[in-house]
């Protein structure tokens, strides 16, 4: 996978969403924040179903999200998410995303996640198990590990 040019057979989790009409705007697209209501989407799935769920008393924030727009979404029809880890680190983790729409990257997108205690309320670190689990879904030509933060 090129950062730049990506497809979603790229990322090991993807998952489809459908546009509704309440998602597009004006200029007759789908609404730029909408958009990470679908990079939301892929993250959600890939990291809270299956055997990456956080551990009782955790959860995951996000710590930062970045988006880059590169052609538009139009209605009616679905998009496509792709989503990996693109690094690990003690206590986050960095996804990187696409989103398709009939086989075409119309955006991709970066995130860090934290896993945090929701006691304390501070980032806590990540459990081996996870980390394992987690490096399963690494993308293809990605360091195992590193500062996730960036």
């Amino acid at each position: 996978m090129t950062k730049d040019a990506p497809s979603l057979e790229d990322f090991p989790a993807r998952t489809t969403d459908k546009l509704r009409y309440g998602d597009t705007d004006r200029q007759g697209h789908v609404n730029n924040a909408v958009y990470s209501t679908f990079f939301e989407t892929g993250r959600v799935e890939m990291l809270h179903a299956g055997d990456v769920p956080p551990p009782e008393g955790k959860a995951f924030v996000i710590a930062r999200v970045t988006i880059d727009f590169r052609r538009e979404v139009n209605w009616p029809g679905e998009v496509e998410i792709g989503t990996g880890v693109a690094a690990i680190g003690n206590s986050s983790i960095r996804l990187r995303q696409a989103l398709f729409q009939n086989g075409r990257i119309c955006a991709s997108a970066e995130s860090v996640i934290v896993l945090m205690d929701e006691t304390t309320r501070r980032s806590t670190p990540l459990p081996e198990g996870m980390r394992a689990k987690l490096a399963a879904r690494m993308i293809a030509g990605e360091p195992a590990a590193e500062d996730a933060a960036g």
